[in-house]
C-alpha cells in the first residue's frame, strides 16, 4: 500500500490515533502514581505547596485584607497567593496533592490536543486529506514540555485563538464565550494575561483596519476576557492597586546586579529565546518548524518564492522581534532602573509566552505545502524533539526502568512524608507542641517540602511577598551573604528564594542524603530567628559546629525511601 494511503487511511480516525498516543504518553504517570517524577525547579519547590496550603488552611476564598496564610513566612498575606477561583486550587479541594498534579497534567494535555486539532481543522488544515496532518500537529502540541501547574497559560492559547477567529468569521456561539471565559480560570495572569490581552487587542484593531468595521462580538470577547480576569485575580489587583495592602518585595529587584550585560549577552539570550524558547513557556528546539519552512522555500518555484517569503517571513520577523525584546529586556530594565526603580517589579519581557503558538501556526502553514513524506518527517521530528526535551516523561521512563537519576527524586521520595512525620513526632514527644505552635526554617532543601508536610516555615519561594518581611528576614542570613557576593546579589537584588543560605552550599537547594554534605561554618543569627518566632532548623546538611550558630542538635532522621537525611536543630535560649 502506498505511504500516502497509509497516512490518510480512513480505517481509523487520525484524531483517535493521536488520542491513543497521548494516553501512551500519560501511562507512566498512571503506573507510577505518587512515585512519578514531577518537575522540581520552579514547580514543586514554588508553585505546588501554596494552592495546597490555601485549601488545607481554609483561606482559598477568604480575600479579607487581614487574612494571612499562617504556614508561610509567619503569615503571608493571603492576597499575595494564587486566586481561589483558579481551577488548580479547586482540584486540591478534591484530591491528594500528587493526584492533583497527575490529573491536571492529563486534563491540560487532553484539552490542548482537542483545542489545537479544532483550530487547525477549522482554519489552516481544513481539507479532508489534511485530517492526519492536523492530528499529528495537535499531538505535538499536547506533548510539549510544559509547566502544567500553570494550567492553560500556554496550551490553552490555541482554544482562545480559535474562539476569536470564529467570532471574527461568523455569528457568536455559546462555546466561543465558554473558551474565552474559562481561560482566566486556569491560567496565570502575571505570565500570560497582559500579553494575551495585548495580542488579541492588536487582532481586533487589525480586523477593524482590514474591514473598516469594528466587530462588536470581537470587542465583547476581549471585554469578557478582561472582565473574568478582573474577577478571578481580584485579590491581586485589590491588594496591590487599591488597598495597597503591602509593598511587594519585587520593588527592590535590581536587574543591574543580576543581569549579564553587553551586546553579546543580549544576542545570546535572544538566540536562545528564538531557537529553544524559555522553560516556563515550553522549551523545545524549533528545528522541525525551520526545516519545514526551509523545505517549502526550496520546493517553491523561483517566481513564487517572494509570495512564500512574505507569508512566512512576516511571522518569523514577529518571532525574531519577540526574541530580541525578551533577550534584551533585562538590560533595558537595568538601564532605566536608576530613574524608575519600580520598572523591574513586573516582567514585560514575557511576551515570549505567546511564541510557542506562533511557531505552531508557522508549522501548520508550512505543512500545507509539503508532500506526505515530508509531512511525516517533520511531524515525527517534532514529536522526537518534544518527547526528548520533556524531562518529566524521560525521568519517569527511568523510574519504570529502575534507573532514576540520583539528583531527580520522584514525588514520594522528594516529599518524604514518613520521614517528616518522624521529625514531627520527635518534636511532639519532647515538647508536646504541634506544628502550628512553632516555626521552622530549612537549609539545603526547599521550604515547600516542609510546607507539604504541614510545617510552618519562616522561609519560602514566593514570587510576591511583603518587602518588610524580606528586610526582617535578612539579618538571619546576613553572615552567610557576607561570605558570598553571589548569594548576596541573589537575595538582595532578587529575593524570590527567601531561604536560609550557606556560602558553602551555594545554590545547592537539593542536598540529597547520598551527598553527605557537611557545613563547617554556618553563620546564623539566633536572636533574629527567635524574634521571627523560629524554634527549629531542618537541615539536609550536617552542621559541624551547631553550637557556634546558637543551635543544638536534636536528632538525625533518614529512611531508605526518602531523598533527604534531615538534621534537626533547636535554637538555644539566651
Amino acid at each position: 500500500m502506498p505511504s500516502s494511503r497509509i497516512y490518510n487511511s480512513s480505517r481509523a480516525s487520525p484524531f483517535l490515533i493521536t488520542l491513543l498516543g497521548l494516553l501512551v504518553f500519560l501511562l507512566p504517570f498512571a503506573v507510577l502514581q505518587d512515585h512519578s517524577y514531577i518537575t522540581i525547579d520552579d514547580n514543586l519547590e514554588a508553585e505546588f505547596a501554596i494552592p495546597y496550603l490555601l485549601v488545607k488552611q481554609k483561606v482559598a476564598l477568604d480575600y479579607d485584607p487581614t487574612t494571612v496564610l499562617p504556614a508561610v513566612m509567619d503569615g503571608l498575606p493571603r492576597n499575595a497567593a494564587r486566586s481561589g477561583l483558579n481551577v488548580t486550587v479547586g482540584l486540591f479541594e478534591m484530591l491528594p496533592p500528587w493526584a492533583v498534579y497527575l490529573v491536571q497534567q492529563a486534563l491540560v494535555r487532553l484539552l490542548a490536543l482537542v483545542a489545537m486539532y479544532a483550530l487547525l481543522r477549522r482554519h489552516w488544515l481544513r481539507e479532508a486529506h489534511q485530517k492526519a496532518v492536523a492530528a499529528g500537529v495537535a499531538l505535538c502540541w499536547a506533548l510539549l514540555p510544559l509547566y502544567t501547574m500553570y494550567g492553560w497559560s500556554v496550551p490553552g492559547q490555541a482554544g482562545l485563538l480559535l474562539a476569536f477567529l470564529e467570532l471574527r468569521r461568523g455569528p457568536a456561539r455559546w462555546w466561543h464565550w465558554l473558551l474565552i471565559g474559562s481561560f482566566p480560570l486556569w491560567s496565570i495572569f502575571a505570565f500570560v494575561g497582559p500579553f494575551v490581552l495585548a495580542a488579541l487587542g492588536l487582532f481586533v484593531v487589525y480586523d477593524w483596519w482590514q474591514t473598516r468595521r469594528l466587530k462588536a462580538r470581537l470587542v465583547a470577547g476581549l471585554l469578557l476576557l478582561l472582565g473574568v480576569y478582573l474577577v478571578v485575580e481580584w485579590p491581586l489587583f485589590y491588594s496591590l492597586l487599591l488597598a495597597k495592602q503591602f509593598v511587594p518585595h519585587r520593588l527592590e529587584f535590581d536587574m543591574r546586579r543580576i543581569t549579564p550585560m553587553g551586546l553579546i549577552e543580549g544576542l545570546r539570550s535572544a538566540a536562545q529565546f528564538f531557537f529553544v524558547g524559555q522553560y516556563h513557556a515550553s522549551r523545545f528546539l524549533r528545528i522541525a518548524v525551520l526545516l519545514a519552512v526551509g523545505v517549502v522555500m526550496l520546493r517553491t518555484p523561483a517566481g513564487q518564492r517572494t509570495k512564500q517569503l512574505q507569508r512566512f517571513g512576516s511571522w518569523l520577523l514577529v518571532l525574531v522581534g519577540m526574541a530580541l525584546f525578551s533577550g534584551f529586556y533585562p538590560q533595558l530594565v537595568a538601564a532605566v532602573q536608576t530613574q524608575v526603580p519600580a520598572v523591574g517589579a513586573f516582567n514585560f519581557g514575557r511576551f515570549h509566552f505567546l511564541s510557542p503558538l506562533i511557531w505552531f501556526m508557522v508549522l501548520a502553514l508550512a505543512l500545507r505545502d509539503l508532500p506526505v513524506r515530508w509531512q511525516v518527517t517533520v511531524i515525527g521530528l517534532q514529536l522526537l524533539v518534544g518527547l526528548g526535551m520533556n524531562a518529566e516523561w524521560l525521568n519517569n521512563l527511568r523510574e519504570l526502568a529502575g534507573r532514576p537519576r540520583a539528583q531527580e527524586p520522584n514525588y514520594a521520595a522528594y516529599v518524604s512524608a514518613p520521614l517528616f512525620e518522624q521529625v514531627q513526632q520527635t518534636i511532639r514527644q519532647q515538647t508536646t507542641l504541634e506544628p502550628a505552635q512553632y516555626r521552622v526554617a530549612c537549609l539545603g532543601f526547599p521550604p515547600a517540602v516542609a510546607q507539604l508536610n504541614d510545617f510552618y516555615t519562616l522561609d519560602s519561594y514566593q514570587n510576591n511577598y511583603p518587602l518588610s518581611y524580606k528586610h526582617k528576614f535578612r539579618p538571619l542570613i546576613a553572615g552567610e551573604l557576607a561570605k558570598s557576593p553571589m548569594l548576596q546579589a541573589y537575595f538582595d537584588a532578587w529575593g524570590n528564594r527567601c531561604f536560609l543560605f550557606s556560602a558553602e552550599l551555594g545554590k545547592d537547594f537539593r542536598v540529597g542524603a547520598f551527598q553527605q554534605r557537611v557545613v563547617q561554618d554556618f553563620t546564623f543569627d539566633p536572636s533574629t530567628f527567635r524574634k521571627l518566632r523560629g524554634r527549629y532548623v531542618l537541615s539536609a546538611a550536617r552542621l559541624a559546629q551547631p553550637a557556634q550558630s546558637g543551635l543544638r542538635s536534636v536528632g538525625v532522621f533518614s529512611r531508605p525511601d526518602a531523598y533527604w537525611r534531615i538534621y534537626l536543630y533547636e535554637v538555644m535560649n539566651q
